[in-house]
């Protein structure tokens, strides 16, 4: 039976927990969220449990990567119904802090990445990679587990994470986990509660048209005509706009280029990011 669930809503109390599992020679796993928990935050609990003795998940609507037109104030919260979830998922502490204890007065700091957040969603969202890079830092520095678990869906934010974990040598390993689908291949996001019941009929054309994209490159068609055909699927589809669909190496998020499509001798992901009513959802896949 798992322990009954700890809150803790300041880093001291955090550590405190964390500093007596060390001493029980315990291993710990962090799996950080915003909150408004799906079953692919479930399955990200799970799989931490299958890797460490103790789960720590946590819960912050992080303001620092919000832009100003975007779905702070809006963003689902719903902690009572996120608690509920927790403990059956094997998940021994929530780390629920506000936002003066994440960032007290005088808070002047700020974790940049370059190169990575300036492709994709950087443009789109300024600022976003840098609140991301801050607060997961942060989140880290903490908790100091022994992975941090983190959503494939979330495709070029975990590669700015396994950045800057390494080149700031934080001791922790980063692991992604693949994206939970629903039946009808919609990947899971928070977001999906923004849809109306005719758009979410519509939502999964994004993940159909950079299926097909994906498996199109991978059989030798040039990776601009695939996605140029997906961006037409999806607004075909109902979509209101697209920001991006691009193929791109998984490690570097560089452009794939027609040549290395061809060989096949590459790590390639096909990754999107679209408008449909509200809501703004991003997927992606393997090439």
């Amino acid at each position: 039976m798992p322990d009954s669930l700890v809150i803790a809503r300041d880093v001291a109390g955090l550590r405190a927990a964390v500093k007596a599992w060390r001493m029980a020679g315990q291993s710990v796993a962090l799996v950080p969220t915003m909150g408004a928990l799906h079953r692919g935050h479930i399955h990200l609990m799970e799989t931490a449990k299958a890797r460490a003795d103790k789960v720590i998940a946590t819960i912050f609507v992080n303001p620092t990567q919000f832009g100003p037109n975007e779905d702070f104030a809006a963003y689902p919260r719903q902690e009572a119904k996120d608690v509920a979830l927790l403990e059956p998922a094997g998940v021994n502490m929530l780390f629920a802090p506000t936002p003066p204890e994440m960032y007290p007065p005088g808070f002047a700091t700020k974790v940049s990445v370059s190169g990575l957040t300036e492709v994709l969603c950087g443009p789109f969202r300024p600022g976003h990679f840098e609140g991301v890079a801050t607060v997961v830092t942060k989140l880290l520095l903490q908790a100091l587990p022994d992975v941090a678990l983190f959503g494939e869906k979330d495709f070029q934010q975990l590669a700015v994470i396994k950045r800057f974990t390494a080149d700031l040598n934080i001791p922790v390993a980063i692991e992604g986990v693949p994206t939970v689908r629903e039946a009808d291949g919609l990947a899971m996001s928070s977001r999906n509660a923004y849809l109306t019941p005719e758009e979410r009929k519509i939502a999964p054309a994004l993940y159909a048209a950079i299926t097909k994209a994906a498996h199109s490159i991978a059989h030798g068609e040039g990776p601009m005509a695939a996605t140029a055909l997906a961006k037409d699927e999806v607004l075909k589809a109902g979509f209101r706009s697209v920001d991006y669909i691009d193929a791109r190496h998984a490690d570097t998020l560089a452009s794939v280029n027609p040549g290395e499509a061809r060989r096949g001798n590459f790590s390639g992901r096909v990754l999107a990011a679209a408008y449909l009513g509200r809501a703004r959802l991003i997927d992606n896949i393997q090439i």
